[in-house]
């Protein structure tokens, strides 16, 4: 029922795209710009490497470069022919070799690799059938671990769904820690087999690792994850600590008497936040080390026994601060307009083992992404691929006001130009999760629909782009806000946003569009069934029906803490959030866009809330991308995507 149910969408539902002559420029701008990913940088600090493409490609690459002065990076050449996308360089303890995935000579499947520090030598070191990632060193340099699904693919709920049929959830397919020794070139799983693997790290005696774990299936088990201690040798996991909310990044103490992890509300897996918690090894003496803290911390370095480093969401930006232990008190060594963090989904942050130095990835709405490294604050920038570029879209301006009780920052970007005397539609583009936060990034992502932000400025629109209630960067207290309260407070806290972007800008109120992905897809949905202030809206990716929902997504664990109950054991707290139950007073013409595949927002949710629309006269497209999962892979597609968003509020709101 499925694949007809599917097939019919795709076959009657996909509308040619509409012509949009004037973003013909910026698109092919963006789709230029180069992009840096997966940064590394050697223990000593003197190399970093980084996987390489451009905004409108899917081939990914594996550069190296010195960090010292004039150095020139150098690309990695595997002497295979065709497109490759390589992940995840890893650097080896001496600094003398990087290993990484890469599909080089093969179709989809990675293998692992390994060069000089100079590019040379390139040689594989594996003959893998399966989905691998995140190879990381053992202290000596004679193994490598990674995290493995045999004969099975992986990437997580962001990616397309398989196709389901027969009999349903009979195959559990667990990521497991694999460890490939060097010498021998012998491959073996270390974890047991009825634990999925989330996250990992090899304790400084080489015996065991700690990790985030759950049973299988692994996509939908994040949520309820513990941490473990595993027995290299013997194979076993011993659960240290069970938690209340979601963690993610344990890290060992440099003694390994101690490990550090994240705990917090989190939606998403790999999109990390919340308080930085220490336990001792064996389970004992939990502490909360940043209790309290009005920030969430995305990623952590235990350098010494009383230093660790970690990388913040603060308000709308980041931060990299030192904790010291002894005491827990915290020293900001830099912040800034920017995204910085380490680990997880599409990390731009690395560290030297001593503290001492880093890279990053770098890009604001100003500034194009470059690589940059030197002592932390004070970077140098090593890449200019993208020097050429300039913005195309206006000044990006930090904005904050005040609702009940809470203070709420926001990004406004305006038009390119502003004339004198003349007013402009506003689209407010909310973010997904709710667990996150927009910050600045250079909106060249066509995948994340970062790209729909420059095109729209770029268009005459000012693009408003809320952190409310629900988002990270104000500390615990304030991203639990909307527990149970699913597009209450937090709608409440963009409408205000709107109302202080119109007292200060020159923004028409009669011409209001919503936008928005993921979660923020669920909101555009909900909003547009809350007032008629909007005259367009496009809805990506959303949630119609919490109820239907829960029964069809594939991650229903993430639903639990956010409404404190299944929606078998409380179906009421479902009911008051869903979209669908007040649709018949929409207003609003809304375009409803999906992926085929989509794991985490279902297609059948984007159907019902157009599919009502239809019925009740309200103007309304349905666009369902085929093979799309969460995150879309295709350029074709995103472009499609993007073009058809700016068409839509192009008809509605001018």
């Amino acid at each position: 029922m499925k694949q007809i149910f599917l097939g019919y969408l795709l076959s009657v539902l996909i509308i040619p795209t509409l012509s949009i002559a004037q973003t013909a420029q910026l698109t092919e701008q963006l789709g230029k710009t180069v992009l840096y990913g997966d940064i590394a940088l050697s223990p000593d600090g003197s190399h970093v490497a980084w996987v390489q493409s451009t905004a409108a490609t899917t081939s990914k690459q594996t550069y190296i470069q010195a960090t010292s002065a004039n150095s020139s990076a150098a690309l990695v050449n595997l002497e295979a022919a065709g497109e490759r996308i390589d992940a995840d360089p890893a650097w080896s303890p001496d600094a003398k070799t990087v290993a990484f995935f890469s599909t080089a000579g093969e179709k989809e499947q990675r293998q692992l690799w390994s060069v000089n520090a100079d590019g040379s030598n390139p040689r594989k070191l594996s003959q893998l059938k399966g989905y691998a990632a995140r190879p990381r060193w053992l202290h000596n340099g004679k193994q490598i671990a990674f995290l493995y699904i045999e004969d099975a693919g992986g990437g997580g709920p962001l990616m397309a769904a398989p196709a389901n049929t027969g009999v349903i959830d009979t195959a559990i397919h667990n990521q497991r820690i694999a460890v490939l020794d060097l010498p021998t070139g012998k491959l073996r799983q270390v974890s047991p087999p009825n634990l999925h693997i989330y996250d990992y790290d090899w304790s400084p005696d080489g015996k065991k690792f700690v990790a985030s774990a759950a049973p299988g299936p692994g996509d939908n088990n994040w949520w309820i994850a513990q941490i473990y201690a595993i027995d290299i040798a013997k194979g076993e996991a011993t659960s240290i600590y069970k938690p209340s909310l979601q963690v993610a990044v344990p890290r060992w103490s440099p003694d390994g008497k101690s490990i550090a992890f994240i705990e917090g509300l989190m939606s998403d897996e790999g999109f990390h936040g919340g308080d930085l918690f220490t336990i001792s090894a064996d389970g004992h003496d939990i502490l909360n080390r940043t209790e309290k803290r009005r920030s969430s911390v995305s990623s952590l370095f235990w350098l010494t026994s009383d230093r660790i480093l970690v990388t913040e969401v603060v308000g709308g930006g980041s931060a990299i601060s030192e904790l010291r232990l002894r005491d827990n008190g915290v020293r900001t060594i830099w912040s800034g307009r920017e995204h910085i963090h380490a680990f997880g989904n599409f990390p731009n942050f690395a560290l030297s083992n001593d503290g001492k130095f880093a890279a990053a990835a770098r890009s604001s709405y100003e500034m194009p992404p470059e690589v940059w490294a030197g002592s932390i604050g004070e970077w140098s920038q090593l890449t200019k691929n993208n020097t050429a570029l300039s913005p195309g879209w206006g000044k990006a301006e930090n904005l904050e006001w005040t609702n009940e009780g809470f203070n709420i920052q926001g990004w406004l970007l305006p038009p390119a130009r502003v004339e004198s005397g003349k007013k402009y539609p506003m689209v407010v583009l909310i973010h997904g999760g709710p667990s996150s936060a927009t910050m600045p990034e250079w909106p060249a992502s066509f995948g994340m629909a970062r790209a729909i932000i420059a095109a729209l400025s770029s268009r005459g629109y000012y693009v408003l782009l809320p952190n409310p209630r629900g988002s990270y960067g104000q500390g615990e207290e304030f991203t639990r806000a909307n527990v149970k309260d699913f597009g209450g407070g937090d709608l409440r806290d963009i409408l205000a946003g709107v109302d202080a972007a119109i007292a200060k800008y020159p923004i028409d109120p009669a011409r209001l569009g919503v936008t928005g992905w993921s979660y923020g897809g669920y909101m555009t949905m909900w909003t547009v069934t809350q007032t008629n202030r909007f005259r367009g809206a496009v809805a990506g990716a959303g949630i119609a029906n919490w109820q239907s929902y829960y029964g069809q997504n594939l991650i229903d664990q993430w639903m639990i803490p956010f409404f404190a109950a299944s929606v078998y054991d409380d179906p009421a707290v479902y009911r008051k959030s869903s979209p669908i139950d007040y649709i018949k007073k929409v207003k609003t013409p809304t375009l409803v866009v999906v992926g085929e595949r989509d794991a985490e927002c279902p297609t059948p949710q984007s159907y019902e809330f157009w599919h009502a629309l239809r019925t009740l006269g309200i103007p309304t497209q349905l666009v369902v991308h085929p093979g799309e999962g969460h995150l879309y892979l295709k350029p074709a597609n995103q472009v499609d995507r993007m073009d058809r968003t700016v068409a839509w509020f192009d008809k509605y709101l001018k």
